[in-house]
């Protein structure tokens, strides 16, 4: 009986250390207090005193245990290990950890999160939003550029270059603009909204492109000469990566360049015989100036010993001898700038490379960590955009129109697909501040800005369908009037571009994700990477054990977190939103122990089963986009009519969390590991459920209204006027909320028997004039409002002569519209 109390004590104090992590030291500290204590106020029991010898032994004797356990483990380790090469290790090496690796590690440092100050755009940044931005707003028209001119128009083309939209990130000092990420996000969030064309022919000079490139690693020559040329517009700047046999897999580009000697400008000189074949280029067709990325040989050994020297990156001229610019492709739903490049036996000095010789072979680094941070911001900030215009062009439609004499936002279905559309946008303008916030902070978070494409381009795109359904055919008729058909069209370009979604999907999110957001394991690899093999178990050793109680920990954390549903986890902020830290805190354990355990089990076949790592990833992203949310409504001063969007989010992301993890366990291999890892994670059954339809109901009022909320859900969008797609639905919607106290009168007299409709609106209107029910001015207003309705439902129609493209419209139908 002494024996059994002593060790249940013990393991009591273990269960407390590894619940708290306490470090090894603390906890054996403890136990032995512990046991020194019953010891003496009881008996002696041998067996507690032998377990708590063993694990002392084991913890102070550095060499023995080194020595006969850390050395056969290390070996071991190393033999494992899933062969690597070059570029999987720089595509892994790159960029940060940031909040990522508190979701990873199971145990979030909430403080962290809240602490990090609110991104905000500066004085400067707001007014060029205001004016600049808005202003080339004004001057295009998505449905001209898409179906009529295949381009922006010229004066928005110089528009743009007049006033520094392509030099949004170059230094001052070289002319630019030097805006913040935020800034870049905001700026092309709007842009998107007035037109996709307008929106990515601003993003690509100011993301993955020749500035960047040149900002962090050209030479002083280079950046002189290129980044005032690219902030005035007096350059057009591409980057060519991707060929026909080298999409997602950069590292198998074909494209070659071969050291050698020739002639440049009338002397010869060391320098490159370069051949490529590039497609899906941005701005290629108009660029002055190429970003090429290839690969380096040096087969006379000209530089050195090294043949293979490795991706690299160069800036052409186009206007170079060889180069081929100018052909297009027509990318779905926006005649964006886009074509391929070609270039055969084209030589170029070696200067040409980017930082110059000495970056040589270090191309893929180079591009890695640009598109790290560049990732997180061109796209999400579109998706963000798509998302916003949908949100408030949707829920106004909702109210203009009517079938079965009901406006069909109060439709439950359609209420459905309006609460997704509501709790998406809100997340996403979450995602949209916070990634793009954390670049600014000077984080190149590699993981998370996968998170950010994937996820919320894929949340844009089921956005635009419930939007489509709800519009039906006001949504499928192409046209000025038409907001969504070329966004809904153009989708896939978004889901493709910057690594195909399904490629992020499987192999980024957590492939990276769990080696470089782990705590231990990319320095276990590290350690046995080491070439001095003693330095190297010196390492491990203490990485190792650490892991294990990291391990430990894991499980015991995940099983009392499960089985208390997480409420012994101290909420770090007062009120209804503590609940939601408790949860995620349960989900991040258990994400750390699934994944541990899968790695110890699986090893490199993890790399492999794509679908099992996907799943492990989706918990990790949804932690992040759930992170977001609550940081989002903390910034904004925590309004209540924010909490039925914090609760829609929290609630789906806990739901599709629980779901990725079953799906994991159902095929996991062996059987019984996942029904054991089930049984700990979920030891009564399916802890969360999807939003209730009467969440579903609170969240979408607010798009039925003028509110404070739907203002800055969707502040940074472009609506125009009532001659601009979105103003004119605006438009009437101002119109009709204005007029509802008087349409509810001509409704009540209906009811009461006081008036009797006619078979047409004005003349029921016309009759409650002259029964005294309205005035005038009432009746005036009412029919404004009602024909700015009728309008704002209205699709567009053309003559059989302009939708075969010729677009001067016949004498006989202008005189007719005159």
């Amino acid at each position: 009986m002494v024996t059994l109390t002593q060790l249940l004590v013990l393991i009591g104090v273990t269960w407390g250390a590894a619940y708290t992590r306490a470090r090894t030291g603390s906890a054996l500290v403890i136990a032995g207090a512990a046991l020194l204590v019953m010891t003496f106020f009881g008996e002696f029991a041998l067996v507690p005193w032998l377990l708590l010898g063993a694990v002392a032994i084991l913890f102070l004797a550095d060499d023995l245990r080194k020595d006969k356990i850390t050395r056969p483990i290390f070996k071991m380790f190393k033999s494992v290990l899933p062969p690597m090469n070059q570029t999987e290790q720089e595509a892994l090496e790159a960029g940060d950890v940031w909040w990522d690796g508190e979701l990873f590690k199971g145990h979030p440092d909430w403080a962290q999160l809240l602490g990090y100050k609110k991104p905000e755009l500066s004085a400067e940044e707001q007014a060029f939003i205001d004016n600049q931005v808005e202003t080339v707003c004004g001057m295009v028209s998505d449905w001209d550029i898409n179906f009529k001119d295949k381009d922006l128009p010229v004066e928005a083309w110089d528009y743009l270059k007049k006033e520094g939209f392509l030099g949004l990130m170059i230094p001052k000092k070289y002319g630019g603009k030097e805006f913040s990420a935020l800034a870049h996000s905001a700026i092309v969030s709007k842009l998107s909204t007035a037109s996709g064309v307008l929106g990515v022919s601003t993003m690509v000079p100011n993301s993955l492109g020749p500035a960047e490139l040149l900002m962090h690693y050209g030479t002083e020559e280079q950046k002189n000469h290129y980044l005032p040329r690219l902030a005035k517009g007096q350059d057009i700047p591409c980057f060519a990566l991707t060929g026909p046999t080298a999409g997602s897999d950069a590292g198998a580009i074909p494209d070659s360049g071969v050291v050698c000697k020739g002639e440049f400008e009338g002397k010869e000189v060391l320098g490159l015989r370069l051949n490529w074949n590039k497609r899906y280029i941005t701005l290629a067709p108009i660029a002055t100036v190429l970003g090429l990325a290839f690969k380096m040989y040096d087969p006379d050994g000209l530089l050195g010993d090294q043949e293979d020297i490795g991706i690299t990156v160069a800036l052409i001229p186009t206007s170079h001898p060889g180069v081929e610019t100018g052909e297009r492709h027509y990318p779905m739903g926006q005649a964006f700038m886009n074509g391929p490049t070609r270039g055969k036996d084209v030589f170029i000095p070696l200067d040409w490379i980017v930082g110059g010789p000495e970056f040589a072979g270090k191309g893929w680094r180079m591009l890695v960590e640009c598109l790290s941070a560049g990732r997180g911001i061109s796209l999400p900030s579109s998706s963000t955009a798509t998302a916003k215009l949908a949100y408030r062009a949707t829920g106004a439609y909702s109210v203009l129109r009517e079938q079965f004499k009901t406006q069909i936002g109060k439709f439950e279905g359609v209420e459905e697909a309006l609460a997704r559309i509501a709790g998406a946008t809100y997340q996403l303008e979450a995602a949209r501040i916070m990634t793009a916030g954390s670049v600014d902070l000077g984080a190149k978070p590699s993981v998370i800005t996968a998170i950010a494409k994937y996820h919320m381009t894929e949340s844009a795109r089921s956005v635009l369908t419930d939007a489509m359904d709800v519009h039906g055919g006001r949504g499928v008729i192409m046209g000025e009037r038409n907001y969504l058909s070329s966004g809904y069209q153009s989708m896939p370009i978004s889901i493709t571009v910057e690594g195909a979604n399904i490629l992020t999907r499987n192999l980024m999110i957590f492939g990276q994700g769990a080696v470089r957001c782990h705590p231990f394991v990319y320095r276990e690899m590290q350690a046995a990477n080491n070439p001095n093999e003693q330095a190297g178990i010196d390492e491990f050793d203490s990485l190792f054990f650490r892991h294990i109680g990291y391990g430990l920990s894991n499980f015991i954390r995940s099983l009392s977190l499960g089985v208390t549903a997480a409420k012994i986890v101290k909420k770090p902020v007062s009120g209804p939103t503590g609940r939601f830290y408790q949860q995620l805190t349960r989900m991040s354990s258990a994400l750390a122990l699934v994944a541990d355990l899968s790695m110890a089990v699986l090893g490199g076949d993890l790399k492999r089963k794509e679908r099992l790592s996907a799943r492990l990833g989706d918990v990790l992203s949804y932690l992040y986009l759930s992170s977001t949310v609550l940081k989002y409504y903390e910034d904004n001063g925590r309004k209540e009519s924010d909490l039925p969007y914090v609760e829609w989010n929290i609630q789906n992301n806990l739901y599709l969390m629980q779901k990725a993890f079953n799906e994991f366990f159902d095929n996991l291999k062996p059987a019984w590991l996942g029904a054991m890892l089930r049984r700990v994670v979920f030891p009564f059954g399916a802890s969360y459920k999807k939003p209730s339809d009467r969440l579903d109901h609170k969240i979408v009022q607010s798009m039925f209204n003028q509110n404070e909320l739907r203002d800055r859900l969707t502040d940074g969008i472009f609506i125009g006027d009532e001659t601009y797609p979105v103003g004119r639905v605006e438009h009437a919607f101002n119109l009709v909320l204005a007029t509802q106290p008087i349409a509810l009168k001509i409704k009540l007299a209906v009811k009461e028997g006081k008036l009797v409709p006619a078979r047409e609106f004005p003349e029921t209107v016309e009759t409650a004039v002259a029964a005294g029910i309205l005035t005038q001015q009432e009746a005036n207003d009412l029919l404004t409002a009602e024909a700015a309705r009728l309008d704002a439902i209205q699709v567009d129609d053309y003559s059989k002569a302009y939708i075969r493209g010729e677009f001067e419209e016949p004498l006989a139908k202008t005189e007719a519209a005159a």
